[in-house]
């Protein structure tokens, strides 16, 4: 499947020593891991109840969030249509389609099937949450979650859309309540944090390395919301700290949830702490909830009860307990463990010193990559130091011109940002990339372009408002526009919260002309 935009290259840090040192660690834990994979952890029953409980209403969101909105990405008058893709690489595999691509959607990929998917995933995440059949719920979610992150094409080509497949596929496992299916999302928490953190340093980004990624981070992130706007206007010391503070609790802090519990219980308050202040400045969906529910696993029953209210303590602990682990079922569970820790290290060292894995390796590594049940993390490890924003206008003569208002990215610069949490507009977020002109993004803008031009009721759908509600407009121009914060004198006196300046046109596709009529 696609991968998002690729790091810049730049020069390397030196992570071999850490690596070195790494790798025993790594060896030793693992080992630990393995050695009671079958055990019963009594002392996590209540932390997987509560764990299954959240991820249902994660699921409930995810499917939401996407359902309203599928129709106009990949439907058939959508940007991309499912069919002509599913029919594509019908032509470019042979049955190895069904294992690369995993969906579903190769049964059927009408339009009624992609609207009914996301509603039989809510109805399953919502059984999920009652503790109605949690393992077939559990299976469901995951097969049906899967299939829509395939069929979205670019559209569900997110980290956080990865993140919530693997976290599901390790979820089906929490029932039996065992030691190495805890250790297995606590080594994914592991790997979101600290190649987020690595994979900044080996970017050679020079926002991180002279920690001033946070100047920049609030007005340049792909969708804004109001308090962003706010902390922008903070002293730079402040802003430099906390760069650094970040730097700090994704590169060190991560270790720290394999050790004793008073660091796991750190690790957790650190990491739920810098969750929720991206939450509070920023509109990243339902990613940081995820990852605040991941760090359920930091803890442990004793934990979590003096956190929670007696009556939310009681209802989480009425689950009925799961059967007990048997011999062979452990066996398992330490292959599938050893299976996940092998990929995923690789995958890890691909990210970071940017070569390629050994033939051998990869032989393992690529296809269980392909089915993304365990996959590589790296949350911005390049920051923008400019906003620059693709305004499109409309036009019936070729003289008047209209804009499309869109309804969450930046446009009017009088308009405040939204709040978005947790839903995620695809198409507004997927509209931050296409200024920088690769060729994934532009493929699917002109894609996009063609269907505003054909007035296709589920693309238009997705805008704030239909410039031209009745006949399209027979021609589209696209400029380039560079945006800004505001500074607090400017909104004093205008009451915009952006200001932006005109680039020029977007080149090459800063024209598109529709069929004559009349």
């Amino acid at each position: 499947m696609r991968t998002n935009p690729a790091m810049a290259a730049a020069p390397r840090v030196r992570l071999a020593s850490a690596a070195g040192s790494f790798a025993p660690w790594l060896s030793e834990t693992t080992g630990r891991a393995l050695c009671f994979a079958a055990s019963e952890a009594t002392e996590y029953r209540r932390v997987s109840a509560l764990f299954l409980r959240l991820l249902a209403l994660i699921y409930v969101i995810a499917f939401a969030s996407f359902g309203v909105q599928i129709l106009g990405l990949v439907g058939s008058q959508g940007i991309l249509p499912l069919p002509e893709d599913l029919a594509y690489w019908s032509t470019q595999m042979g049955p190895e389609r069904f294992w690369h691509l995993p969906t579903l959607f190769w049964l059927d990929s009408s339009d009624l099937a992609l609207q009914a998917a996301p509603i039989i995933g809510c109805v399953f995440a919502i059984l999920l949450f009652l503790n109605i059949l949690p393992r077939l719920s559990l299976v469901a979610t995951f097969v049906l979650y899967l299939s829509l992150l395939h069929a979205g094409q670019v559209f569900m080509n997110f980290q956080w859309d990865y993140l919530l497949v693997e976290a599901g596929f390790l979820a089906i496992l929490v029932p039996g309540r065992s030691r190495m299916v805890v250790w297995l999302l606590r080594w994914l928490l592991f790997r979101v944090r600290f190649l987020s953190g690595a994979s900044k340093l080996v970017s050679g980004d020079p926002t991180w390395a002279s920690l001033t990624a946070l100047y920049y981070y609030f007005e340049t992130q792909p969708l804004p919301n109001p308090v962003s706007w706010y902390v922008q206007q903070l002293p730079p010391w402040i802003l430099k700290t906390g760069t650094g503070a970040t730097l700090f609790i994704e590169l060190v802090v991560p270790f720290m949830m394999f050790l004793p519990r008073p660091f796991r219980l750190f690790a957790a308050a650190a990491t739920v702490l810098i969750q929720v202040l991206i939450l509070t400045t920023s509109n990243h969906n339902f990613f940081n909830l995820l990852t605040i529910t991941l760090c359920l696993f930091l803890l442990d029953d004793r934990a979590l009860e003096r956190l929670l209210p007696r009556r939310l303590w009681a209802a989480i602990g009425s689950r009925a307990p799961a059967p007990p682990a048997s011999r062979h079922r452990g066996l398992l569970l330490g292959l599938l463990g050893a299976l996940i820790v092998f990929v995923s290290s690789v995958q890890g060292w691909e990210l970071l010193s940017r070569h390629p894995a050994p033939d051998w390796a990869a032989a393992v590594a690529g296809p269980v990559g392909a089915t993304r049940v365990v996959n590589r993390y790296h949350v911005f490890p390049v920051i923008n130091t400019k906003r620059l924003e693709v305004i499109i206008q409309g036009s019936r003569d070729g003289k008047h011109w209209r804009e499309y208002h869109f309804r969450y990215k930046p446009g009017d610069p009088a308009r405040r940002p939204p709040f978005v949490v947790p839903h995620q507009p695809r198409l507004d977020w997927m509209l931050w990339f296409v200024w920088q002109r690769d060729p994934m993004s532009l493929a699917w803008f002109e894609r996009f372009a063609q269907r505003l031009l054909e007035n296709a009721p589920p693309v238009t759908a997705l805008l704030e408002e239909n410039p031209f509600p009745g006949e399209p407009p027979r021609y589209l121009r696209v400029t380039l526009y560079l945006y800004r914060f505001t500074t607090p004198e400017e909104r004093a006196a205008s009451g915009d919260w952006w200001v932006r300046t005109p680039v020029g046109p977007f080149w090459p596709l800063q024209w598109f002309e529709g069929p004559a009529r009349g």
